[in-house]
């Protein structure tokens, strides 16, 4: 029954605020008649939460692409733990969180959430309805709360969980760019030398007709191809990117590509512990929060993030539904047998520095033909390299044995926690030394190209300077 809120003047004329109940605003208006009241002014009086849902939904921006980003899920997850420790209803701590929240994604999917959770659903069922904002680990977390009883924990743990993903995410993504940013600025000036420099120094040479050494003519030759396909320079990368993407959209592609990068050396050992580590703590995050096992399985497949370690947790689930023991077949089924599609990467990859060499013009066509002989010699030893890594394990015997000793005693989610807290410290040392192991390679390349540059053009103008000294 709705509430009107009404103005009046009694019979000594005083004014009157107060509240009524009524089935229609006429039966309202009799009613304080009844009462000996003269109505001046009412109104339909609004509850608190409407009009929250009213104000939120006018809140929310319609122009929001892509999803909520993962701090700002971690820092509503976290809030949202304190708010239902603190005792609040689950109602009011979201619409509070909802009005501190800029406008995006998450606001808007937090709108919705109390929407649904107005019109009678959980929270996992209203959650469940923003996919884009709260994905399926998320959800199925949440749900393990509700049932048992105990959400503030679970969002804790929730919490806690993504805090080290993302700490882990940074270490990784932080070690890679001073590598990328330093080669990007690298190959930039070496460009402008070959573009700008080196044809200067050609003309001179020319007009002086100079019978230039070996590796002047090479250094010539390069800045041709360089001034002719500098296009190709961001071209290529930005190609094979494309390339590596639009593979991936395929299953066979996708896989034949985690499998590449699983078995390049050093890379392939920071990617396979990144995974076990993000997997592990998925798994065991889920396992301590009540969720089935096959579900948790299930989730953890789809948040692997590699096609090696999807299907390991397929299989896994497969034999658990068989009534095998998670131990055993993932000892089973950690390596990976021969996919075309990851021959075809190292043979693509290893063969690319003579294709280089080919694009380097020559009087004789003697680079051609290197630059053939350097690609057949690349695509050989990709080959080998590959058939030498195929059967490489990608979960190593101490965790297949930890995780046997964790379901024996019944503490699964506890081994799979300190599997992946020493996964994560190797990752952060791998990651250190892929740092240190990269600065002398740039510098290697740096001092290798400066050189190779100077000796090119200075030996052309040591022998000017002889032949004008001899003249003089």
């Amino acid at each position: 029954m709705p509430t009107y809120q009404f103005e009046a003047l009694d019979p000594t004329g005083q004014v009157i605020k107060d509240v009524i109940d009524a089935a229609t605003e006429s039966d309202a208006q009799t009613t304080i008649r009844q009462m000996g009241y003269f109505v001046t002014k009412i109104t339909v009086k609004k509850s608190a939460e409407t009009a929250a849902a009213r104000t939120g939904k006018s809140r929310k921006n319609k122009f929001v692409m892509g999803g909520a980003g993962p701090k700002q899920i971690t820092l509503f997850t976290r809030q949202l733990s304190i708010l239902q420790d603190a005792g609040l209803p689950i109602l009011r701590s979201l619409r509070i969180l909802e009005e501190q929240q800029k406008p995006g994604k998450l606001r808007n999917g937090l709108v919705d959430v109390c929407d649904e959770i107005e019109s009678g659903a959980t929270l996992s069922e209203a959650m469940t309805k923003v996919p884009r904002v709260f994905d399926r680990l998320y959800v199925n977390m949440i749900k393990a709360g509700e049932a048992g009883g105990a959400l503030e924990t679970i969002l804790q743990r929730l919490a806690d969980f993504k805090e080290r993903s993302m700490a882990l995410r940074r270490k990784v993504i932080g070690a890679m760019i001073y590598p990328v940013v330093v080669s990007f600025v690298a190959i930039a000036i070496l460009s402008a030398i070959m573009i700008f420099i080196v044809p200067t120094f050609e003309e001179m040479f020319i007009e002086f007709e100079l019978d230039l050494p070996m590796i002047t003519q090479l250094l010539v030759n390069i800045s041709h191809s360089v001034a002719k396909l500098w296009f190709l320079i961001p071209a290529i990368p930005m190609g094979m990117f494309i390339f590596v993407k639009l593979l991936r959209k395929f299953n066979y592609g996708r896989i034949g590509w985690d499998l590449f990068l699983l078995q390049i050396p050093i890379v392939g050992n920071l990617v396979e512990k990144n995974c076990l580590a993000r997997t592990t703590r998925t798994l065991g995050t889920l396992v301590s929060s009540g969720v089935p096992i096959l579900e948790a399985l299930t989730i953890t497949r789809e948040t692997a993030g590699n096609g090696m370690f999807e299907r390991l947790y397929s299989k896994v689930a497969e034999g658990i539904r068989e009534g095998e023991t998670i131990s055993t077949p993932m000892e089973e089924h950690c390596r990976a047998s021969f996919h075309p599609m990851a021959l075809f990467f190292w043979l693509f990859f290893c063969a690319i520095p003579g294709l280089i060499i080919m694009a380097i013009p020559a009087d004789t066509g003697s680079m051609a033909v290197i630059g053939m002989m350097a690609s057949g010699v690349g695509a050989l030893v990709g080959a080998l390299v590959y058939l030498l890594k195929m059967r490489k394990r990608v979960v190593d015997r101490l965790v297949v044995n930890m995780v046997d000793v964790g379901e024996e005693t019944g503490e699964l989610d506890t081994m799979l926690y300190k599997i992946a807290d020493q996964y994560d410290d190797e990752v952060k040392t791998l990651t250190d030394g892929l740092m240190s192991l990269m600065e002398p390679i740039l510098i290697i390349f740096l001092g290798g190209s400066v050189g190779f540059i100077v000796i090119a053009l200075f030996l052309p103008l040591i022998k000017l300077i002889e032949s004008l000294s001899g003249g003089g």
